[in-house]
C-alpha cells in the first residue's frame, strides 16, 4: 500500500540558463511536473510513492519514467502513448529566480491520460491521493482526473490539492477559478499561493485560508507566501512560519511542490487527521517543509533540487529550531 499516489502532468523543464554567442537563451533540461516534484519530495523523506499519468513514446518520455525509478516512485501508473508527445514547459528565471512559462502542450501526453489508463489498484490503496489543476485544463485529462478523486476518496484515503495556476495553459481565469473551486471542494488539504488566493477570493493570505476552512470545509490550508513564509488554518489553529530567508536563492523551480510533499509526509508521520492537528505540530511541520523547499531553492530544477530528509534535519539543527 503505497502512502502517497500522485496523478498529472510528468514532463521536461526547459531552463534558461545562459545564451550563445549570438545571444540566444541556452536552455538546460530538467525532469518536472509538479505532482511529480511533489512526490519525489515525500519519497526523498521515506513515504512510499506512486505516480499516475501519461509520456509519449519518444526519449524524454522514456527519460522521465527512469528518473521516477531513480526516486523510488512507483510508475506502474505511468502510461506511455506513442500518438502524442511528450509535454514540455520553458522556464525563464528573472534576476530573484522567479519564473515564467511556456509550454509545448497542443496537446501535450498529459493531458491524454483518459479514464481507462487509471491505475485502479493504487487508487484504491492509497493513504493519499495528490492532484492539481494541471491535469484538468483539457479533457480527457480532466474527466480522468474527478474520477481518480471519487475513486481514492470512497476508499477511505486523504485527499490533498494544489491549485498549481499557470496563466498561459487556461482559456480564461473564470475557467481556471472553476476548476481550482471544484478542486478545493474535494480535498481535505489544500495547498495553495499567496496569488491564488487573490485569484479566486480577493482576500489576504490569512483571511482566505480561514475562509476556505470555515466556508469550504477543508480540513488542512497551507497557504505559500515565498520568501515571507507559510500561513497555516485549521479548525484548531493558525498561523505564520517564517521562511529561511538567509539561504542564496538561485532557482525557485519546484519549491512549492517540495514544500507540499514534505509536509504531507511530516502530516503522515502524526498519524492524526489533518483537522486535529495543534498549533505546535503545525508549526513543526511547515518549519521542516519551509526547510526542504529552501535547501531546493539553492540549486537547479525541480526533481533534481530536491533534497534529503537528513539535510533538512541538519539544517533546522543548525537554526537550532
Amino acid at each position: 500500500m503505497p502512502d502517497i499516489v500522485a496523478l498529472g502532468e510528468l514532463l521536461i523543464d526547459f531552463v534558461h540558463k545562459d545564451t550563445n554567442e549570438y545571444g540566444y537563451p541556452i536552455m538546460h533540461a530538467n525532469p518536472g511536473g509538479a505532482p511529480c516534484n511533489f512526490l519525489c519530495a515525500a519519497a526523498s523523506c521515506g513515504a512510499s510513492t506512486a505516480f499516475i499519468g501519461k509520456v509519449g513514446d519518444d526519449a524524454f518520455g522514456h527519460l522521465l519514467i527512469k528518473t521516477l525509478k531513480e526516486h523510488r516512485i512507483d510508475t506502474s501508473g505511468v502510461t506511455v502513448d506513442p500518438s502524442v508527445f511528450t509535454t514540455l514547459a520553458f522556464v525563464t528565471l528573472d534576476e530573484s529566480g522567479d519564473r515564467n512559462f511556456s509550454f509545448a502542450r497542443k496537446p501535450g501526453a498529459d493531458t491524454m491520460l483518459t479514464k481507462e489508463n487509471l491505475r485502479y489498484t493504487l487508487l484504491r490503496n492509497t493513504r493519499v491521493f495528490h492532484f492539481g489543476t494541471l491535469s484538468m485544463t483539457n479533457e480527457p485529462a480532466r474527466t480522468a482526473t474527478r474520477e481518480a478523486v471519487r475513486i481514492a476518496r470512497e476508499s477511505g484515503a486523504m485527499i490533498t490539492f494544489d491549485p498549481n495556476y499557470r496563466a498561459p495553459l487556461w482559456k480564461d481565469e473564470s475557467e481556471a477559478a472553476d476548476q481550482m473551486l471544484w478542486g478545493i471542494k474535494h480535498a481535505d488539504v489544500v495547498k495553495i499561493s499567496e496569488e491564488e488566493i487573490k485569484l479566486l477570493l480577493n482576500e489576504s493570505v490569512e483571511e482566505g485560508a480561514r475562509r476556505l476552512v470555515e466556508k469550504f470545509d477543508v480540513k488542512l490550508v497551507l497557504a505559500t507566501m515565498g520568501k515571507k513564509g507559510v500561513f497555516f488554518a485549521n479548525k484548531n489553529a493558525s498561523g505564520l512560519v517564517f521562511a529561511f530567508t538567509e539561504l542564496p536563492t538561485v532557482d525557485t523551480t519546484g519549491a512549492g511542490d517540495i514544500f507540499g510533499g514534505s509536509a504531507v509526509y511530516k502530516l503522515l508521520k502524526t498519524g492524526k487527521q489533518p483537522d486535529e492537528l495543534t498549533c505546535e505540530e503545525l508549526t513543526e511541520i511547515c518549519r521542516f517543509a519551509n526547510a526542504m523547499a529552501g535547501i531546493s531553492t539553492t540549486r537547479s530544477g525541480g526533481l533534481p533540487s530536491v533534497p534529503t530528509r537528513a539535510e533538512a534535519e541538519a539544517f533546522l539543527k543548525e537554526q537550532n529550531l
